[in-house]
């Protein structure tokens, strides 16, 4: 096929069927898939019926991940073979791809049906079973796939994922080691590999595999490189150091208990952040926050900010500031405590943002019916956003809480927060107050397994799902908690959680 290919592109650019048809298939071959998915589409335009046009379209729109059409085009080619086990793969992909974990369970169970030594069905049928939590079915799939191609990386990494997921920690590591030395440069091996590694507590090889973020083809563009020299923590003496915020608001309130120790080294640290988190990270003396969007500072050298955490040599017992390195702004603090109600005031977040990756795992569903205990002289302060006030039947405060600073305050005025793991966990780690955070089964990596506390903020006190999705029992545990620290025990409040969760 390769010298009728050849012969078509000899010739003068055309727009006949058979010409785009070579063309297309030629930059298939050569991993344009973004340039064969264009170039096929024009020619079925000419010939609307042609089997293999179509096919070789949906192996285009998959590798360019265009999965809304390849579920058209899948369809539309599957009237006329419904038995085709690749396009019925294909459509698997696209749905789970497009969140219908369940839908594509079932297609991918008709592919492996149809083509029962494809590894790749099983595999991405692992993944989707994952996606629903169905963590045993997923790491048997995942298992089946390398019996049917040990050399697939992607099943190996995959299985890192799954037990990763599971809490098997050592067999994940292993399994992505393999992963890695199938492929060297598999960026989500390495990415998986450095979750186990963190969540295992081993900090200085889990960050150091965790710089494999810049690589991966989804999050590279994130991290453009920036005019001037990266900072590497070498000597910062009389340097402005431009510290690059990434990833969510949690993770830049996370990793700001950095920006002291380049004030401390003789830098001067300036972090280009959101604006909602400017005026917050901007009271840490001695430290700059500006908005991407503004003029940025002249600076000698920059540097992402989850990579600060390798040329410091972080490692559990390293860790600084876990004592709380934020402040509140005393003068908002002030206003709030004149909008609270008097008497002791617990913060709650059941729900973080909803476009989070892991937000189905880590936020209260919105339809869980939650009623918060009478307890005489506890006031309960919603401290989410949307539909979470509505969840809770508590005063929607958003439109005071403008920027995290304004939240910060809020919290000053608190005698407790109770969150998931959201940004307003970190914010409340970070300012030192007590904080009681409600984690998923598979929790992230900051957690680790097992712990009733943290090593990355002292005041927070973990309670993890026994079980994946099990949020009620998780909630009637913090619930009888608070009955034990503000409810009179004489009151039955005990008795009254059981009945209301």
């Amino acid at each position: 096929m390769h010298t009728l290919v050849d012969h078509a592109l000899a010739q003068p650019p055309a727009d006949d069927e058979r010409t785009l048809y070579m063309r297309g298939l030629l930059a298939l071959r050569d991993g344009d898939a973004e340039g064969a998915a264009s170039l096929l589409t024009r020619a079925l335009r000419w010939q609307p019926t042609h089997r293999g046009m179509r096919r070789n379209l949906v192996r285009a729109l998959l590798a360019a991940e265009h999965y809304e059409q390849v579920l058209h085009q899948a369809n539309a080619a599957l009237v006329g073979t419904p038995d085709d086990g690749e396009l019925h793969f294909a459509r698997a992909t696209a749905l789970n791809a497009l969140g219908m974990h369940t839908k594509a369970c079932a297609a991918f169970a008709r592919a492996v049906a149809l083509r029962p030594d494809h590894a790749a069905s099983r595999l991405n049928m692992g993944n989707a079973s994952a996606d629903l939590d169905d963590l045993g079915s997923a790491e048997t799939l995942c298992r089946t796939a390398i019996r049917l191609d040990p050399h697939l990386p992607e099943a190996h990494a995959s299985l890192g994922h799954i037990l990763t997921l599971l809490g098997r920690l050592l067999e994940a590591i292993e399994a992505c080691e393999t992963a890695i030395r199938l492929r060297p440069d598999f960026a989500q091996a390495h990415w998986n590999l450095a979750i186990a590694a963190l969540l295992s507590g081993d900090l200085p090889r889990g960050f150091t595999e965790y710089e494999w973020r810049k690589r991966h083809v989804r999050y590279r563009a994130d991290f453009p490189d920036l005019p001037g020299r990266r900072w590497d923590g070498g000597d910062a003496r009389g340097l402005t150091i431009l510290v690059r915020a990434e990833q969510g608001f949690g993770d830049v309130i996370h990793f700001a208990r950095y920006l002291p120790l380049i004030r401390d080294a003789g830098g001067s640290p300036v972090l280009a952040c959101a604006p909602s988190l400017v005026p917050l990270i901007a009271s840490i003396p001695g430290v700059q926050a500006v908005a991407p969007a503004e003029r940025l500072p002249v600076y000698d050298a920059w540097v992402d900010q989850i990579s600060l955490p390798g040329p410091f040599g972080t490692t559990l017992d390293s860790i600084p500031a876990a004592d709380g390195y934020l402040s509140a702004d005393p003068v908002r603090a002030r206003t709030w405590g004149g909008r609270l109600p008097a008497g002791r005031r617990v913060g709650i977040v059941l729900m973080g943002n909803p476009r989070h990756p892991a937000d189905r795992r880590r936020s209260v569903p919105a339809d869980f019916t939650v009623a918060l205990p009478a307890i005489p002289g506890l006031s309960f302060i919603n401290l989410g956003y949307g539909g979470s006030a509505a969840m809770l039947g508590l005063p929607d405060l958003t439109r005071w809480m403008t920027d995290y600073a304004e939240t910060a305050a809020l919290i000053a005025n608190l005698d407790l927060v109770v969150t998931v793991d959201t940004s307003v966990a970190h914010l409340a780690g970070a300012l030192g107050k007590p904080v009681w955070i409600l984690l998923p089964h598979a929790p992230d990596w900051r957690w680790m397994l097992g712990r009733t506390d943290s090593p990355w903020y002292r005041s927070v006190r973990l309670f993890r799902q026994p079980s994946p999705g099990d949020w009620s029992g998780v909630l009637t545990r913090v619930m009888a908690e608070l009955g034990d620290h503000y409810a009179d025990r004489g009151t039955g409040f005990h008795t009254q959680i059981e009945t209301i969760l």
